[in-house]
């Protein structure tokens, strides 16, 4: 029976029947009426598209926030926009409160619909949504900004167009990237669920990026948290590979970062993508190699082949290794590690130096460019600090400039002195037998290093003379020659 508060509802039973008619079909079918009536767009309104299975909107539930646009045929007073309140509820006339709190479109309809079967005779109801409410959504694990995210949804392209869902890349976007270590194979999205346990739907980005498998990137609900796991073993590959995708941090992200032992300027610094002595140069990633070039080179005892980046991940530290040598001989790119921020890098220091291998190192760009050397003492020109290649030795110190040349009579050619200031502030001072044939030696040839001096001392016999000048020029005819003789004497003594 129809209401009679509302006579310009159904009037004719054939119009009645007909519309029963059609609903029976539509139902038989496997189609409910009201789920054809969510894709009919009213001016202003929009509607979840649908898609493939994992990015499919139909289940989006309503909460809090979402309005919506309920139309019941032949009722034009019943028709109208909601905004559902904060508890999930809608107040509808006739009706009051009910609650579509975490119901799809499709459930909304029906309950509704069974709402208004109390005053109204087959009531033929449609649920649009007009605008849907911000999505609230949580990502942890290995990202560089975990936490809570407000994911406001926007409207595509088009006439009438619809909301864009934010899927599990865009809302790593705003958590400002995956780490270096981040499982992104085992990515896991943990969705509440209105009974019950919330339901855990798994993610494989990485099949996503190697053959194009957009379903992986799967559209979010509201209260999703997405967790991203640490990896079991660092590939350094794999790492690099994604260190591309739109879901990494971006090159030009300061990180700060440490590094420690074998370089010219240990300490803390912030390393970015590109030309780290250019400031208009952005290419490139934050790299091992950057971070030495920031510190001033290697040291000439650097041990390159175990290089140690430490980082620390959400499951504790983690030890990456690092072998330049290689990336040197076969070109592996993926040893030059992409840094995160916190990382400490530590260079140790080789237990045995190969001379082929030290003039190859200086040559690189992570070798300093030079270092300044003092030589002092019995020299022929300026105590200027002498710069030479990263790589040299003692004997091409002495021979650079005339230093120690055959026309140097006062020097002695035997052995000289190197002084060199440790990196814990101590100074050490030995002598080396001088033999200019020798090659590369840490006994009679070694390599120097930044700010090394050698001492170049008188021979003895230039020695002997300039004591005697020193005695003899104050002697005058009034000395006499006693004096003189007990002078040679005391220098004898």
């Amino acid at each position: 029976m129809i209401n009679a508060d509302f006579p310009k509802q159904i009037t004719a039973p054939v119009l009645s029947l007909t519309w029963c008619a059609i609903a029976t079909t539509v139902m038989v079918a496997g189609f409910p009426l009201s789920s054809a009536a969510q894709v009919r767009l009213r001016p202003g309104a929009t509607t979840p598209a649908s898609g493939s299975l994992g990015r499919s909107v139909e289940s989006y539930k309503l909460g809090g926030g979402d309005r919506i646009l309920i139309e019941v045929l032949e009722v034009p007073d019943l028709t109208r926009g909601y905004e559902v309140l904060s508890d999930g509820s809608i107040n509808l006339p006739l009706i009051g409160l009910i609650s579509i709190r975490g119901l799809s479109l499709v459930e909304a309809t029906k309950v509704i619909r069974n709402a208004y079967r109390r005053v109204l005779k087959d009531p033929v109801v449609t649920v649009s949504l007009v605008a849907a409410r911000p999505l609230n959504v949580g990502v942890i694990g290995e990202v560089t900004r975990p936490g809570n995210f407000v994911i406001t949804l926007t409207s595509g392209p088009g006439v009438t167009p619809s909301v864009q869902y934010p899927t599990v890349t865009q809302a790593l976007r705003l958590a400002e990237g995956v780490t270096g270590v981040a499982d992104i194979r085992n990515i896991r999205v943990r969705r509440p669920q209105t009974n019950g346990p919330d339901r855990v739907l798994n993610v494989n980005l990485w099949k996503f990026l190697e053959e194009g498998d957009i379903s992986q990137d799967i559209i979010l609900q509201d209260r999703d948290t997405i967790v991203i796991p640490t990896v079991a073993t660092f590939n350094q590959a794999e790492a690099r590979r994604f260190a591309t995708a739109n879901f990494s941090p971006p090159p030009e992200k300061p990180r700060s970062i440490s590094i420690v032992g074998q370089v010219t300027r240990p300490g803390a610094y912030v390393v970015i993508g590109g030309n780290t002595t250019s400031d208009l140069s952005r290419e490139g990633f934050p790299t091992v190699i950057r971070a030495i070039q920031l510190a001033g080179g290697i040291t000439s005892e650097a041990d390159i082949r175990q290089i140690q980046v430490r980082r620390i991940t959400r499951r504790g530290e983690q030890i990456i290794p690092v072998n330049l040598w290689q990336f040197l001989e076969s070109g592996d790119a993926s040893q030059d590690t992409i840094l995160q921020q916190g990382d400490t890098i530590i260079v140790p220091k080789a237990t045995l130096v190969n001379p082929a291998e030290a003039g190859v190192l200086a040559n690189t760009n992570f070798a300093p460019p030079g270092i300044n050397i003092f030589v002092v003492g019995e020299v022929t020109t300026s105590l200027d600090p002498l710069r030479l290649p990263a790589n040299a030795t003692l004997n091409q110190a002495l021979v650079s400039r005339g230093f120690f040349g055959y026309g140097n009579t006062r020097a002695k050619r035997k052995s000289v002195e190197l002084v060199r200031i440790n990196q814990d502030g101590t100074a050490t001072k030995r002598t080396i037998e001088v033999d200019l044939t020798q090659g590369i030696n840490e006994e009679v040839n070694p390599q120097l290093r930044n700010n090394d001096m050698i001492i170049v001392s008188r021979s003895g016999l230039v020695n002997f003379l300039d004591r005697i000048n020193n005695v003899v020029a104050p002697v005058g005819p009034a000395t006499g020659v006693l004096n003189f003789l007990s002078i040679l004497r005391s220098l004898f003594r």
